[in-house]
C-alpha cells in the first residue's frame, strides 16, 4: 500500500511542480512577454489560501478521502488543459480566472495527500513513512522543473503542460485506492435538512450540513491556533517559505550574473533539490537516533538563513561561482529536513478528525506565502540581487525569532 501511495504522490507532485513553469513558458512563447505567464502562475498559486481549508474540511468528512483527492486531481488537470486551449484565443483575464479556479484544488496534491498517510501505514511506521513522503516533494522539486526544461527545449512549453497533465492523470488511480477512513466516534452525525419548516415530526431541526461545515472550518483553524506546537510550526514555516521563494527567483539570476549563462542558474536550483533529497534520504535511514522534529525545524530555518546570506555574499562580491554552489547545497541540506520536520509535527499534533484541514490549511498558507515572496523578490532582484538575497536571509531570521517567541510559555 505504501509503494502505491508513494508512486501516486511522486506522479502528482511532479505534475504539480511542472504545471507552473510550463504555463510560464507557454505564455512566454505565445506573447513574447513574461507577464501573461507570471499572472497565470500567480492565479494558480494564490487561490490556494481559499481552497486549502475548505478542501481539508471536506476530506475530514469523507468516508473515502482518496476518491476526493482523485477528483481534485482530475479537476486540476482539466483547469490546466482549459488554460492551454484558451491561450491566444481567450482574454488573459479569463485564463487567469480559470487558473485560479484550478489552483483552489492545488492543496489536495500536497497537504491533502500527505494527510492520508496514517491510513496507509501503522503508527509504528509513520515516522519513516513521513520521511519518505517528504522525499517525494524533493523528487518532484528536482524532476519537475528539469522535465519542463527538457520537454520545452525538445518541443514547446505547450507540450510541457500536456506532460504535466498526463502525470496528474497517472496519479489519480493511486488516490482512488487509498484506504477508507474508520468511523470517528468523536464526530457526531450531521442531521439531514428536513423538507418542512419544522420537519415531519414538528421538532425544530438541528444545524444544517452547511452550518456544520462552517463549524468544522473554524475548528480546523482553532486547532492550529490553540496547539502551541502546530501554531509555532505553521508560523515558522510560512515566514521561512516566503524567503525560500526569494532563493528560487534569485538563483537563476545569480547563475547568470556569475557565469553569463542562465543555464547555470538552473544548475543552482538542481543542486538545492539534490541536496534536499540527499538529506531526507539520510533522515529516512535513521534508526537509533531521531532528533525532535521541533528542534530540526528551528535549526534548519537558521541554516537556510546562512545559505541565503552566503548567496548574497556571492552576488555582492561577484563570485566565485563555487561559492554560489555551496550556498545552494547548504540551502538544500536545510530545506529537506525542514519539510520532513514540519510534516512530522503535523502528524504528531493533528487530531484525527481534523487532520485533513490542518494539512491542507498549512499547505495553502505556505503556497500563498511563496507567491507573495516571489512577487516581492522580482522587483528587489531587479534593483539589487544581493539585497534581494539578504532580504530572504532576513526572513529566515525572522522565522527563527518567531519560533523562539512562540516557544515561550
Amino acid at each position: 500500500m505504501l509503494s502505491r501511495y508513494m508512486a501516486g504522490a511522486v506522479a502528482a507532485r511532479t505534475g504539480d511542480e511542472m504545471s507552473g513553469p510550463a504555463l510560464l513558458l507557454a505564455g512566454l512563447a505565445l506573447s513574447g512577454s513574461p507577464v501573461p505567464g507570471s499572472w497565470l502562475l500567480a492565479g494558480l498559486t494564490a487561490s490556494a489560501a481559499v481552497g486549502g481549508p475548505l478542501l481539508g474540511a471536506l476530506l475530514d468528512r469523507a468516508e473515502r478521502p482518496g476518491r476526493m483527492v482523485g477528483w481534485c486531481l482530475l479537476g486540476y488537470t482539466a483547469g490546466l488543459l482549459a488554460v492551454l486551449l484558451g491561450l491566444g484565443r481567450l482574454p488573459d483575464a479569463a485564463l487567469v480566472a480559470v487558473a485560479a479556479l484550478a489552483g483552489l484544488l492545488g492543496p489536495a496534491l500536497t497537504g491533502g495527500w500527505t494527510s492520508q498517510l496514517p491510513l496507509v501505514v501503522p503508527p509504528d511506521r509513520l515516522a519513516r513513512a513521513n520521511a519518505l513522503d517528504a522525499i517525494s516533494y524533493n523528487v518532484a522539486g528536482l524532476v519537475g522543473p528539469a522535465a519542463v526544461a527538457a520537454v520545452a527545449a525538445a518541443t514547446s512549453g505547450r507540450t510541457a503542460v500536456v506532460v504535466s497533465a498526463v502525470l496528474l492523470l497517472a496519479a489519480a488511480p493511486s488516490a482512488w485506492t487509498l484506504p477508507t477512513r474508520r468511523p470517528d466516534p468523536a464526530r457526531p452525525a450531521v442531521p439531514a435538512r428536513p423538507t418542512g419548516t419544522h420537519g415531519t415530526d414538528g421538532v425544530v431541526p438541528g444545524p444544517s450540513g452547511e452550518a456544520a461545515l462552517r463549524r468544522e472550518l473554524a475548528a480546523g483553524f482553532g486547532a492550529i491556533a490553540r496547539n502551541a506546537s502546530l501554531r509555532r510550526a505553521t508560523v515558522t514555516s510560512v515566514i521561512s517559505f516566503c524567503g525560500v521563494a526569494v532563493l528560487v527567483v534569485g538563483a537563476p539570476l545569480l547563475g547568470a550574473e556569475l557565469t553569463g549563462e542562465v543555464s547555470y542558474g538552473a544548475l543552482l536550483l538542481a543542486v538545492t533539490a539534490a541536496a534536499a533529497l540527499t538529506a531526507n534520504a539520510a533522515v529516512a535511514r535513521l534508526r537509533r537516533w531521531t532528533p525532535r522534529p521541533d528542534t530540526v525545524l528551528a535549526v534548519s530555518t537558521l541554516l537556510l538563513g546562512a545559505a541565503l546570506a552566503l548567496a548574497a555574499v556571492a552576488a555582492r562580491t561577484g563570485g566565485p561561482f563555487e561559492l554560489a554552489v555551496l550556498a545552494a547545497a547548504l540551502a538544500g541540506l536545510a530545506e529537506g529536513p525542514q519539510l520532513t520536520a514540519l510534516l512530522a509535527v503535523r502528524h504528531r499534533e493533528a487530531p484525527p478528525r481534523l487532520r485533513g484541514q490542518i494539512f491542507t490549511t498549512g499547505a495553502s498558507l505556505k503556497i500563498t506565502s511563496y507567491a507573495g515572496g516571489a512577487a516581492l523578490a522580482g522587483p528587489l532582484a531587479a534593483y539589487d540581487l544581493g539585497v534581494a538575497l539578504l532580504a530572504g536571509a532576513a526572513l529566515q531570521i525572522l522565522a527563527a525569532l518567531a519560533y523562539g517567541l512562540l516557544s515561550r510559555r
